[in-house]
């Protein structure tokens, strides 16, 4: 039997479903990250060059890669809000926005951790750094701009023009080390042709899976709570608030 999937374009069914795939997604996380960190910091061996510091990679990368991919899955879904009118792709990209923000946020912290014993300093303006720090006040500009207009609709066409234009910057951010002479060390993670240890492959792979599992489950839980905001008056609502009373 075919399954109907553009019934969960639906706020109602789609509240449902993530109801369900929270759990799922939680606990996937939970046992990815005990696994990752170990494997991290305990199995992968010591960097001849980097000493111990290097460990930090294990959660700079992930989240400094997810910050980004985030961020384009929240163009993306604002662009469809704004070109097709969807009220869920807008809720969707206004639950991304804050996981994108503690991701960007995280990704500058543990980039100083690591540039402090390796660079003798906590913060350059490096071109990676100071596009990576434009990506954190783009997520806050979003968040501010759509928490600044009172009409939910409008909100949504304002943030997600932000959302698009900014965009470019994901980009720059990539192939910053690329394009100009930087302080910042290339790519960690190749498709092909990599240098890293086997343990440390497991670990970065483990901690990657481990950022995206929890970026699914908090965006599930915000936007379920975005969806009964919005949905307030809603007969369906209404019947739910009911029966969990």
């Amino acid at each position: 039997m075919a399954i109907n999937w553009f019934k969960y374009s639906s706020p109602s069914s789609f509240y449902r479903a993530a109801g369900k795939m929270v759990p799922w997604f939680a606990c996937s996380a939970a046992i990815m990250f005990v696994a990752g960190l170990y494997i991290s910091f305990f199995v992968a061996p010591t960097d001849v060059q980097q000493s111990e510091a290097y460990r930090i990679m294990f959660i700079h990368v992930p989240v400094s890669i997810l910050s980004m991919f985030i961020y384009l899955v929240m163009a993306g879904y604002a662009a469809l809000g704004l070109i097709f009118n969807t009220r869920l792709s807008s809720m969707m990209a206004s639950a991304l926005a804050p996981t994108g923000a503690l991701l960007a946020f995280l990704s500058l912290w543990t980039g100083a951790l690591w540039g402090k014993p390796m660079w003798g300093a906590w913060w350059v303006w490096d071109a990676r750094l100071t596009s990576e720090l434009i990506l954190l006040f783009l997520y806050l500009g979003f968040i501010a701009l759509h928490a600044s207009i009172d009409d939910p609709r409008r909100a949504d066409r304002a943030s997600a023009l932000l959302a698009i234009l900014g965009s470019v910057n994901v980009p720059i951010i990539y192939f910053s080390v690329q394009w100009w002479n930087t302080l910042h060390q290339g790519a960690s993670v190749k498709l092909t042709g990599t240098s890293m240890h086997v343990a440390m492959q497991q670990g970065m792979y483990t901690m990657m899976l481990a950022v995206w599992l929890y970026a699914i489950t908090i965006s599930l839980i915000r936007v379920r709570s975005i969806i009964l905001e919005r949905e307030s008056k809603a007969q369906w609502v209404s019947e739910l608030m009911e029966i969990k009373r």
